[in-house]
């Protein structure tokens, strides 16, 4: 038996609660997945937040074990990749959505998603990093093969004191770029700072409606918020700059113009982690090896257990939470 935070929605509605279940309870072998992995550590996302509070469709399989990351070593592999002993990372893949998540004690994978998780990390460390940190490597480098240099300029990051933003600044600033963060949180101002930012610009300057194109700023832009953030961002970024999109917290609509595109040649680069492929995966979760500071990722990050999961989505969801998530899902 092990614990696992079950979400299911029936004639009397949705509900989110922590559950005792048994390996039957997991996928299938071959059918829904071929290595079982006792999950040492999960974390909780935006995405992970909307689900467990579910105030988005973002689950489409019921019951689902939420948790769309998780950390631990394999215990029984029909992948020939795999053997027990393995250390791997799992994000995204759809799980937690529409296959079985990592917020459980156990959780039953296809091989063909997991990465090996680097010497580098322990499973604690790999989810303090989690999805929002991978996401965040994903769209440095979206930058860099654009050809974004440090020296070219300021590098905005939107969304700052979140899981996507927090990694964001630490990693721009430690390759040596001028990071500002974007927040509405005045208070944060040192946990910014402390985490390599060179300046703040409040939120609510980029939150509302402006203009089409607006003075020119940013060499780049790290944008996790969409919406009106977005379309700011974009009529605020330098001739030949780049914005690399990963997130919806404002929203999903972009109620923009072409104007920075066709005028300054700015490029909009969408960023995916769900889907992205495993060799891009390796590289991000190498990179974040190399580039992470270990002691930043320790001051960003807050550990529960398993049982505390929910409320803690529920602060998330209000914006009450800084930084990353660990949860801890056995003990």
């Amino acid at each position: 038996m092990f614990k696992a935070l079950v979400l299911d929605k029936g004639e009397a509605g949705f509900r989110a609660e922590l559950r005792e279940v048994d390996d039957g309870f997991l996928p299938v072998i071959d059918g829904g997945g071929d290595v079982t992995v006792a999950i040492d550590y999960s974390t909780l996302n935006f995405k992970d937040g909307l689900a467990i509070t579910n105030r988005s469709p973002v689950v489409r399989s019921w019951p689902m074990v939420a948790g769309i990351d998780g950390a631990g070593t394999v215990i029984d592999s029909h992948h020939p990749a795999w053997k027990p002993g393995d250390r791997v990372v799992l994000n995204g893949f759809g799980v937690g959505e529409t296959h079985k998540g990592c917020l459980a004690g156990k959780a039953r994978l296809k091989g063909d998603w997991l990465v090996r998780l680097p010497d580098a990390f322990t499973p604690r460390q790999a989810m303090a990093i989690g999805t929002a940190g991978y996401t965040s490597m994903l769209c440095v480098l979206a930058l860099e093969r654009y050809g974004i240099k440090p020296g070219d300029g300021e590098i905005l990051v939107t969304g700052a004191t979140g899981g996507v933003g927090s990694v964001a600044i630490a990693l721009l600033a430690k390759l040596g770029h001028k990071v500002i963060a974007a927040t509405g949180k005045a208070s944060e101002a040192d946990y910014l700072t402390k985490l390599g930012a060179a300046g703040i610009v409040d939120r609510a300057e980029l939150a509302a409606p402006g203009k089409p194109l607006q003075k020119e700023r940013w060499a780049a832009v790290v944008d996790a918020v969409g919406s009106h953030t977005l379309v700011n961002a974009c009529a605020q970024t330098r001739y030949g700059g780049a914005v690399a999109a990963c997130g919806l917290a404002q929203g999903l609509d972009f109620p923009a113009t072409v104007m920075p595109f066709i005028l300054r040649g700015v490029a909009l680069l969408g960023v995916d982690s769900v889907m992205a492929p495993i060799a891009r995966r390796q590289e991000a979760w190498a990179r974040l090896a190399r580039d992470l500071d270990p002691a930043l990722l320790q001051s960003m990050t807050t550990e529960i257990g398993l049982d505390e999961a929910i409320v803690k989505a529920e602060e998330l969801m209000q914006g009450k939470v800084r930084g990353r998530i660990v949860v801890r899902t056995s003990g």
